[in-house]
């Protein structure tokens, strides 16, 4: 967002997370349920099951755009998150949200 001259520049700065899932996590719309978060919020990314019973996912965008698609994962109707393992990554630029 841009102001004219004399007005402050607010720039939205990108970031990315790096998110290991647990709880009741998979078999419940997950992965469904984050790409349309995602896409709903402008956030790039990707997700993917794990062997383990967790998903592992990155979200790229505005700190508010993945916190918001982070709570509407949360208020997925079957989705339970128990605890997240959450790391801040470098931004990678990535241009769409994919199903791994």
């Amino acid at each position: 967002m841009f102001f004219a001259v004399g007005q402050a520049v607010q720039v939205m700065e990108k970031i990315r997370k790096h998110i290991i899932f647990h709880g009741s996590v998979q078999g419940v719309g997950f992965r469904f349920t984050a790409y349309h978060a995602a896409q709903h919020y402008g956030v790039t990314g990707w997700v993917k099951n794990l062997y383990d019973g967790t998903v592992e996912a990155e979200f790229e965008g505005t700190e508010a755009d993945v916190d918001s698609t982070l709570m509407e994962i949360d208020n997925g109707t079957f989705i339970r998150i128990e605890s997240m393992d959450v790391k801040r990554i470098p931004p990678e630029g990535d241009s769409m949200f994919i199903i791994r």
